[in-house]
């Protein structure tokens, strides 16, 4: 590893004061913020006083206010993909994401003229949305050519190494992350994933989550799957998936299984068909050791070095009463006191100031 990465990874650890006793480091609340901003723009039909359609804005101020105060972080790190994000996993597999389309309207009381008109719309929201985060105490990331997800992936595993992690997003890849300091927030379940619910649920431990994965497959990503290969077949024919204390129960582990037996069942056999496929499923889908380059590992670095943004209250209420959103939000102080007034004393420390 590069020395200077090093050297600046344990100032971030060193850097800063306390408060009771902590660390803006200690905690660390990471957003998966392109899939928070679909999400509620898709099903909340909130408008302004105008009668414009501000669902977006609206719905991720409230997503992201309420898990701060939730999990009350000391620090709030908002990922969005960066330009060509997609580029890397479409080149190791061109069909990646292809024909993705926007989840459908659901309860949206504001009809678009057009899809043109919805983009747009989309598209003004979300930069409404950056705007406000950047009057907000916490930190944006978005890498050109990187995914969020790997950019959150190296936070949590790298960057973050000794610190308490909480992910929010619906997105079940993070789940493979998991262990005894990382955890994930589903905000549509409202459910906090650590070791024990992720087994619960799906009857198999975080460790083995992305083989399984691998051989189910992504339908919101068009990464195919092996026909047949649902949770409970999978279980089933592969019961040592399940062991949590086992070691990592591997793809080439389902493989070789498959190859011995596959003229016993039709899931083994077409496991042994598929073992091309399920080789690249795991590049696009695997989050432990994510391929970023050294040079942007280190610009991921320095803005995660950066001293994180203060809060400015006062043009964050001016945008505010612009946009017309009384009606949505309609307690603003108290909205900003309740889930800002902490982790603005923490962003304090990162410039050296007092809490």
């Amino acid at each position: 590893m590069d020395k200077r990465y090093v050297s600046i990874l344990e100032e971030i650890k060193k850097k800063g004061g306390s408060l009771d006793g902590g660390h803006f480091n200690d905690k660390v609340l990471i957003v998966d913020g392109l899939n928070t901003f679909i999400r509620v723009f898709s099903v909340m039909p909130t408008l302004n006083d105008d009668g414009i359609h501000i669902g977006g804005v609206v719905g991720f101020l409230k997503s992201i206010g309420y898990a701060i105060h939730l999990f009350n972080p000391t620090r709030a790190i908002i990922v969005f993909d960066g330009k060509g994000g997609s580029t890397r996993r479409r080149k190791i597999f061109p069909e990646y994401k292809a024909g993705r389309k926007p989840k459908s309207r659901l309860v949206r009381a504001y009809d678009f003229a057009s899809e043109d008109d919805e983009r747009k719309n989309m598209l003004k929201q979300l930069q409404s949305v950056i705007e406000y985060l950047q009057l907000l105490p916490v930190t944006i990331l978005a890498m050109d050519n990187i995914e969020a997800d790997d950019v959150i992936a190296h936070l949590s595993k790298q960057i973050f190494d000794e610190s308490e992690v909480v992910i929010s997003s619906t997105d079940k890849d993070f789940l493979q992350l998991i262990n005894h300091r990382i955890k994930v927030y589903s905000p549509t379940k409202k459910k906090i994933y650590d070791r024990d619910a992720i087994y619960e649920e799906y009857g198999i431990p975080s460790k083995n989550f992305l083989t399984y994965r691998i051989l189910e497959g992504d339908k919101s990503d068009n990464i195919p799957g092996v026909r047949g290969a649902g949770l409970k077949s999978i279980i089933k024919r592969f019961p040592k998936i399940t062991d949590r204390d086992e070691p990592y129960y591997t793809l080439e582990e389902c493989i070789k299984i498959s190859d011995e037996k596959k003229d016993e069942l039709k899931l083994y056999e077409s496991v042994d068909i598929c073992k091309e496929q399920l080789f690249l499923n795991r590049k696009l889908m695997q989050l432990f050791n994510v391929d970023i380059s050294p040079s942007s590992k280190m610009k991921i670095m320095d803005l995660v070095e950066s001293p994180i943004t203060e809060l400015i209250k006062f043009k964050f209420e001016t945008k505010f009463v612009q946009d017309k959103l009384f009606t949505a939000l309609p307690n603003l102080q108290g909205w900003l006191n309740q889930n800002f007034t902490q982790l603005n004393r923490y962003a304090r420390m990162s410039h050296g100031k007092k809490a």
